[in-house]
C-alpha cells in the first residue's frame, strides 16, 4: 500500500462514523497533489443533496482528529464537498445504485475509434462493466480500460 492510500484509508476510517452519525454518505476520500500542493478531499452526499453546512460540520470535526491524530506527514489541504453531478462510479455500491442508469464511459484508449460512450449500466462485476447502447448493442468493458465512468446527465 503506498503512503497515499494508507492516508487515503485512516482517513475513510475516521470519516466512517462521523458521516454515519449525521446520516451522510461517505462517497470517497482522495489525497492527490496538484501542482506543489497537497489536498486531502472527502466527498459525502446524503438524498436530497449535501449543502455547505453539511460540508462545514464534517470538516470541522475531521479537522480536529486529523490534528489529533497528525498521521499525514505532508502539509495539505483538507476539502469536504458533495461529490456533484458528475460524480465517478468507484465502489461496487455506486455500480450497484446506478444500475439501469445512463452512464458516460471513457477509455484510456480508442476502442472502435472512439474513447467516449453513452449506454445503460446493465451489469458490473470486479473486473468489468456491460453497457447496453440506444440501438440495443451491448459492450463489456475492462475495468482497467476505464479512465471515469460516471452517470450521464443532460442540462
Amino acid at each position: 500500500m503506498s503512503k497515499r492510500e494508507g492516508y487515503e484509508q485512516k482517513t475513510e476510517e475516521i470519516l466512517i462514523p462521523i458521516t454515519e452519525e449525521y446520516g451522510y454518505e461517505l462517497v470517497d476520500v482522495e489525497y492527490v497533489k496538484e501542482g506543489s500542493t497537497w489536498y486531502l478531499r472527502a466527498y459525502i452526499d446524503k438524498p436530497g443533496g449535501i449543502s455547505i453546512d453539511d460540508c462545514e460540520a464534517v470538516s470541522r470535526r475531521l479537522s480536529t482528529i486529523l490534528d489529533e491524530k497528525d498521521f499525514i506527514d505532508d502539509s495539505y489541504i483538507l476539502e469536504v464537498s458533495s461529490p456533484g453531478l458528475g460524480r465517478p462510479l468507484k465502489k461496487e455500491k455506486d455500480f450497484k445504485r446506478s444500475l439501469g442508469e445512463e452512464v458516460e464511459i471513457r477509455t484510456y484508449r480508442m476502442i472502435d475509434k472512439q474513447k467516449e460512450f453513452t449506454g445503460v449500466l446493465k451489469d458490473y462485476d470486479k473486473d468489468s462493466v456491460t453497457v447496453v447502447f440506444c440501438d440495443g448493442t451491448e459492450r463489456i468493458f475492462d475495468k482497467g480500460d476505464i479512465a471515469l465512468i460516471r452517470l450521464a446527465f443532460d442540462f
